[in-house]
Formats: C-alpha cells, structure tokens, sequence
C-alpha cells in the first residue's frame, strides 16, 4: 500500500452499512487514523455500539426507504460542517423478489438506487472538500450479470438473487465511471473496489451461507472484515486523480470484465434513469 495516507485526522468520513462487516471494521480503522466517523446503519442497537466503540456518532437509514435515505442526508448536512469522504458500503442480497415502499426491486434500491440518492444529496457539501472521495463498494458478481436499463427492477424476467445482485453492481461502476465524468475538474474524485469474498452479513437472509460463514471452514476460506476493508482504506489515501473512476479487484486496478460496465453511453443513460427513479433533477452531460 505504498503511498497510503494513513492520517485522517481533520477529516469527516461517512460509512454506510456500518453496524456491522466490512463497514463496522472500515469506520474503527478510519477513527484509529484520527477521522470523525459517520456511522451509518439500520439497526439501532448495532449501529450505536459500532459508533460507540469508534467514538463516532451514529445515524440511522434503511435505503429500502428513499425517504429515509433522503432524512439521512439532511441528518449528515446538518451534523457535519464538511465531508471529505463518502463509503458508499451498504449492500443487501435476498432470497426471493421484494419491492421497496418506492416501488423498486429491493436489491437495486438498496445497492444503487440509495447510494446514487444520498451521494447527489451530499455533493455539494463534498465539494466545499479540498480533497473529497466517495468510494463505492462493489463486487466481482458484476462480471457475470447483465443490467437491462428498460427494466432496472427486473420485473420481465424470473427473479435470480444471484443476476439481480450482479446487476446491482454493474450499476455500481457505471455510477462510479459517470460520477467521475459529471465532477472532472472539480476537488472530488470517485473509485469502486471487490472487497474479495468476505465474511459479512450481506447474504444474511440464507441460512446455509450465515452458517458457513461462522463455521471454521468459512473464516478459513474467507476474508475477515477487516481485510476486506483494506481496499477502502487504500483508496482513501492514494493520489485521487490515480484512481479517478476505476474498479479495483481488491488492490488491484482491473478493466471491467463485462461490456457493459465498459459502456460510456449505458452509464450516461443509467445516470439520467438513476436521477429519475429517486426524484432528483435529470442532467445530461454536456
């Protein structure tokens, strides 16, 4: 990690899908390096004892809810003179087709739709940053899916968790590829990152994947938390302007194995559909 800041003191960072995983143990090494942490989560009870232990302050959202997503910005506005960086981490896989309160299928929502929200919602304070980041977590499953912008709920096919989640993720670096686009030139920078295969609570509603993951096998077979969030912390402290809207597998650097996570165009569109579905001004690129 050569190059890594490791110093985060004066710096307000916010992690979402902090109460526990990748993002429970990102928030204790962001305050071990002196960060004002942001401890976003859905429980109440995780949440405050994640905050607790960090000494940071704890915010609550539930992102199947764009209205609680929308309560969560005006939360962290209101909380935080300044944001400098933004982790995008929160993540959610199910078993069966759900819709959220918004009308959306709950994966998207909850792993594009939320964070797409809250990053807009919180761009112009980000931009008052000498330095800001958002950072989104993604994963390799993206390799395999295929993302259908006339139909982003997936409501003309048979639902799958597995291309649902896929797809969720494919939308994550196109997000982070347009993002980087629509703020060159600006103080803000963007990266999304594959933590590996980690033990976490993102596949918590299986209860043969929770039980692998707490057994020997699964902690010898996987990564911990806190080896997970080790590309996080990574691209928190290199060079912005190194990593400006690309996707890393774990530490390394990787063109998107998947045509369409390549595609300018679809991440143009997806932007444009994104600001549509959450009520937000739609933009085009000039």
């Amino acid at each position: 990690m050569d190059g890594t800041v490791r110093d985060f003191r004066g710096r307000t960072v916010v992690v979402t899908g902090a109460s526990a995983g990748i993002g429970a143990a990102a928030a204790r090494l962001f305050a071990e390096r002196g960060a004002a942490v942001a401890v976003v989560g859905r429980s109440a009870e995780k949440t405050a004892s994640v905050a607790a232990r960090v000494g940071g302050k704890a915010h609550l959202a539930d992102f199947g809810s764009l209205d609680s997503v929308r309560a969560l910005a005006d939360d962290l506005l209101a909380t935080y003179e300044r944001i400098d960086i933004l982790a995008n981490n929160a993540g959610a896989m199910f078993e069966d087709r759900r819709t959220s309160a918004d009308g959306h299928e709950m994966t998207m929502q909850v792993n594009h739709l939320a964070p797409f929200l809250l990053t807009n919602l919180l761009l112009d304070r980000m931009a008052e940053s000498p330095e800001a980041r958002v950072i989104n977590t993604g994963s390799s499953q993206y390799r395999k899916a295929h993302l259908d912008l006339d139909d982003l709920d997936g409501t003309g096919i048979r639902y799958q968790k597995m291309p649902a989640y896929g797809a969720s993720k494919i939308a994550t670096i196109l997000f982070t590829r347009e993002l980087a686009d629509r703020t060159r030139g600006t103080t803000l920078t963007t990266s999304a990152f594959h933590p590996g295969s980690v033990a976490t609570e993102v596949a918590r509603e299986n209860a043969f994947q929770r039980t692998v993951m707490k057994s020997w096998l699964g902690k010898a077979l996987l990564l911990s938390p806190e080896q997970g969030a080790e590309p996080l912390l990574h691209l928190a402290g290199v060079d912005p302007q190194s990593v400006n809207g690309a996707y890393f597998h774990r530490l390394t650097r990787e063109e998107p194995k998947n045509e369409q996570a390549r595609d300018a165009r679809l991440a143009r569109q997806l932007w444009e559909r994104s600001a549509e579905l959450t009520g937000l001004p739609v933009r085009p690129l000039t």
